[in-house]
């Protein structure tokens, strides 16, 4: 009896919801919609489903041999738990923060700068994966540059491009769980 041959996973839906939520509940918080005391909340998410997460995702993308895939959940997750470790050793003084001055804002233009060249082989993969790389770098910039001159409003508008971002992740997410499963493309990506 022939083996049934195996039908094979996309870890990207993971990873994309992974990345969504995580992104939406900060990006929440940046706009202004939820309080800064659930900053704890987000930290949290951070570490063990936007970046861990991520990892795992980003480590079966690349068995999959799925460069792209492998270099955006590796980096995002990277970013998610360097986030995380920020606001715990920076929040509890175990490192000082004081000094820092605009060092974490230029660091979000840097991160603005990898998504925008990310962005670009989304020309060729779906729209829907475009929509998530342009928001996000939009979002970076934004929060990066918005931090560097002080302007309160850039920020609050990169937060509520990063629930953009977030919510257009986990509709990827959605789709590819609900389209694997039905076995065709039955919602748009």
């Amino acid at each position: 009896m022939a083996e049934e041959a195996k039908k094979a996973v996309n870890p990207a839906a993971l990873g994309l919801i992974a990345f969504g939520m995580t992104t939406v509940m900060l990006s929440l918080i940046n706009a202004g919609a939820l309080p800064q005391g659930g900053m704890p909340v987000v930290v949290i998410m951070a570490l063990v489903f936007g970046g861990t997460t991520q990892w795992v995702a980003g480590i079966f993308e690349g068995r999959n041999g799925n460069t792209f895939a492998m270099a955006a959940f590796m980096s995002y997750g990277a970013f998610w738990v360097w986030f995380a470790l920020l606001e715990i050793l920076g929040g509890s003084h175990v490192i000082d923060m004081s000094l820092a001055g605009s060092v974490l804002n230029w660091s979000l233009v840097a991160w603005g700068v990898f998504t925008l060249y990310m962005w670009i082989p989304t020309f060729r993969i779906n729209v829907a994966l475009f929509i998530v790389f342009l928001t996000l770098w939009i979002t970076y910039f934004l929060l990066g540059f918005g931090g560097v001159a002080g302007a309160h409003v850039a920020i609050v508008i990169g937060g509520w491009v990063g629930v953009v971002c977030g919510l257009t992740a986990v509709y990827t997410a959605f789709a590819s769980v609900t389209n694997a499963t039905v076995g065709k493309d039955v919602l748009p990506v």
